[in-house]
């Protein structure tokens, strides 16, 4: 868990410091937002790991498809490629950079009960 990446996402306008990466080491500056408790850092995690993830899957597509989409889009532009070409090389982009599973969607496995037969 990442501390100071929840606290910069979740609380941009508070002012804190944290020493290590510990709640311990959190300094909560802010004293018109209330500081957050270990709990609610703790629930924001999974959440904020996957905006993080989202966020490195976008720049990590806007790089490959400068690099090998773009130069095809223009040349469909000027006739000299199908533009199934490039739909196909924006398609392996895609397909190179997935976006990871968002926990929201995540649904929990159901609790099976194991009843062992006495006799």
């Amino acid at each position: 868990m990442d501390i100071s990446t929840i606290l910069s996402k979740r609380y941009p306008d508070a002012e804190w410091t944290l020493n290590g990466d510990n709640y311990s080491g959190l300094n909560w500056l802010s004293e018109d937002i209330a500081k957050p408790s270990l709990e609610e850092i703790q629930a924001e995690w999974a959440q904020v790991e996957y905006e993080t993830a989202c966020e490195q899957v976008e720049a990590d597509r806007q790089v490959a498809y400068r690099d090998t989409a773009d130069p095809i889009f223009f040349e469909v532009y000027r006739g000299d490629k199908d533009e199934a070409e490039w739909l196909g090389a924006v398609q392996a982009v895609k397909d190179a950079n997935p976006y990871p599973v968002d926990p929201a969607t995540i649904e929990p496995e159901p609790v099976v009960e194991v009843v062992e037969d006495g006799a």
